[in-house]
């Protein structure tokens, strides 16, 4: 199953996403065969994040959820708040580069 994994900053935090960068960035890469896509969100290009979203691959909510409990910026307070919702994409069978 496809689910889309939309967090929200702690923005009294945000010193924390520079810190644990680097551990987020290799944490990512460890976890590349769950965790798609993912990148950081903003409301302008060049405004600061103020949240994150992944395309995560699992077999159940669950297993999503276990996932991103172990993230260094959910551990270390960055994220505020999660969204965990199933993604029924549209042709399925194409597959698109990001």
């Amino acid at each position: 199953m496809l689910f889309i994994v939309r967090f929200t900053d702690n923005l009294e935090q945000l010193s924390t996403r520079e810190r644990f960068m680097p551990a987020h960035l290799q944490w990512l890469e460890q976890h590349q065969q769950a965790i798609l896509v993912a990148g950081s969100v903003r409301p302008e290009p060049d405004a600061a994040p103020v949240g994150g979203v992944w395309i995560v691959e699992a077999r159940s909510r669950a297993e999503v959820e276990a996932l991103f409990l172990t993230d260094p910026f959910w551990v270390h307070g960055l994220r505020r708040s999660v969204e965990v919702l199933h993604w029924s994409k549209a042709f399925p069978e194409r597959k698109v580069p990001v």
